[in-house]
């Protein structure tokens, strides 16, 4: 702390002093404005009457910027170090807790964003832009992903540990992250993934024989990769509800655990892209 401040005042105080040794006003001016820089305008005022409005100035400018840089510097240590008083469990499962909180918002709102993009029509400007979400939207899962398994072993390694700590939260979102409806639900969502980029890439690489020329073998590969993506769409759609009805379920029972959880999400179906 006072990393900024304490050099100010002395150089504030410096110059005081050279003040006061210059038209020799009393010594003890420069003491005080060392233990009290808030003094410093009255000083000025005493000293330089004339001047005294500028001078005035430059010090309230500068004491506000060393002051909220003293401010930004300490909430910034103060974050950095707000769990160093906790045991090394108990830090690291906050900082695992809190990258499942952020991965797994970054995914709700990635999917919202892409049922909106569903349902647009099949331009070929529009295709391009879904197909280069959805490649965004694979890391965005991958991380999330990576966040829940991370999480999943170190509550089931420390298990006893949280137990012991009354930390339930911990391994309620474990238990939650590894129920069947869960985990069907994840891999629901790669396979709708994978089947709606397939289509899209299809469709975005035949548009002209597709839109245009109505080639005959294209329209043919186009319909197996539309009944590809439809099934994923409706198995999607039927394992998504089970989702939303286990986690309603869940957050009855286990209210605190809100945050880590997926959001409202696909709260709908997923609409079939046309």
């Amino acid at each position: 702390m006072y990393y900024i401040y304490f050099p100010y005042v002395l150089i504030l105080a410096g110059l005081v002093f050279y003040e006061c040794y210059r038209y020799d006003h009393p010594k003890w001016w420069a003491a005080l404005v060392l233990a009290a820089p808030i003094t410093t305008p009255y000083f000025i005022y005493k000293s330089r009457k004339n001047e005294g409005v500028i001078l005035f100035m430059i010090f309230l400018t500068t004491f506000t910027a060393v002051s909220a840089s003293e401010f930004y510097i300490y909430s910034q240590m103060k974050e950095k170090f707000k769990y160093s008083h906790l045991p090394p469990i108990t830090r690291q499962v906050i900082r695992f807790s809190d990258t499942l909180k952020m991965t797994t918002h970054r995914l709700d709102k990635a999917l919202v964003s892409l049922e909106n993009m569903s349902k647009v029509e099949s331009r070929i400007k529009e295709i391009e832009n879904t197909i280069k979400f959805i490649a965004e939207l694979r890391i965005i899962m991958a991380q999330n992903e990576a966040a829940i398994r991370r999480m999943v072993k170190f509550t089931t390694d420390y298990k006893a540990y949280f137990v012991k700590k009354e930390l339930n939260w911990v391994y309620h979102i474990q238990l939650f992250y590894t129920n069947r409806n869960v985990v069907q639900h994840y891999k629901s969502l790669y396979a709708y993934l994978n089947n709606f980029d397939a289509l899209l890439k299809y469709t975005f690489k035949n548009f002209h024989n597709i839109k245009k020329i109505k080639d005959k073998e294209t329209l043919n590969n186009y319909d197996e990769y539309y009944i590809r993506y439809r099934r994923a769409v409706d198995s999607h759609n039927a394992l998504n509800v089970k989702r939303i009805e286990f986690q309603n379920s869940f957050l009855q029972q286990y209210p605190d655990i809100k945050p880590y959880l997926p959001g409202k999400r696909q709260t709908d179906a997923f609409k079939l892209w046309e």
